[in-house]
């Protein structure tokens, strides 16, 4: 009598919704895997693959409070045997994947792209070196944490000018419809990105989404209020009130705790 082997599970995390369907509508007609759960940010992520132990996990690198990164860094040892990141990064940047041998899905990607990463995972999957995907993975981000220059200036073109602007200056960025307004002292540029793309360049222990349409500079907050509707307001240094959303109050809570200034709790 012939065993048949059970799929391997699989946990989809990314903060967009579409983006989850797609994959989950891609995987649904393999037979050989079976979505246990998905994730819409590194918080959720932390618990679902803790509960549920996938064998492959589809990973967005870019994502509010923790990102890819950083799940990957609190998982440390409880790696699953195989990992895929989804990113919209450029192809400059996907070189670090490459070098260290790790899949990726570069959004928007294909059927035929998504079938080879697939059957690379199964190659993966059933080799089951997991102290070789430790080792991989913990080369990447090692590698990523050092070569990413935070305090490089920022190249930000609005209309026929163009903006060199030193992170630090920068305090706040806010989503205007399909651009972003970058306030950096005098210079408030219109650039013509979103808010997940410019945070993927912006060094993540100072600059985080506490909105849906803003990104603030830790560095920059002054106060945080409490408003009697329970919600919370950030009072930044040029007076500029930002409200810190819901959605977002935990991952800015966590960041704070650990960031080198304390803003002062009205």
């Amino acid at each position: 009598m012939r065993h048949e082997r059970r799929p391997f599970t699989v946990v989809i995390v990314d903060d967009e919704p579409p983006a989850r369907r797609t994959l989950q509508l891609l995987l649904a007609a393999q037979g050989d895997f079976h979505v246990a759960g998905e994730a819409g940010n590194g918080i959720e992520a932390l618990e679902l693959i803790d509960r549920l132990r996938p064998d492959l996990l589809f990973l967005d690198v870019q994502m509010p409070g923790l990102d890819g990164f950083d799940v990957l860094r609190h998982l440390g040892g409880r790696m699953p045997a195989g990992v895929v990141f989804v990113t919209a990064w450029d192809q400059y940047a996907l070189r670090a994947f490459e070098a260290h041998a790790l899949d990726y899905l570069l959004k928007p990607f294909t059927d035929e792209r998504f079938g080879d990463v697939l059957a690379r995972a199964r190659k993966a999957l059933a080799d089951r070196d997991l102290s070789d995907v430790e080792r991989r993975l913990t080369a990447l981000i090692e590698g990523v944490n050092r070569s990413q220059a935070w305090t490089r200036p920022i190249v930000l073109h609005d209309g026929a000018r163009t903006f060199v602007v030193p992170p630090a200056e920068i305090e706040w960025i806010q989503a205007q419809d399909y651009c972003i307004r970058v306030h950096a002292g005098s210079r408030q540029p219109l650039v013509r990105q979103s808010l997940k793309t410019i945070q993927a360049v912006l060094n993540p222990d100072t600059f985080l989404r506490v909105h849906r349409s803003a990104i603030v500079n830790l560095e920059h907050v002054r106060e945080v209020r409490s408003l009697p509707s329970g919600d919370q307001e950030l009072v930044m240094a040029s007076g500029t009130v930002v409200r810190l959303s819901r959605t977002f109050r935990t991952a800015f809570e966590v960041r704070l705790a650990d960031a080198s200034i304390t803003p002062r709790r009205a």
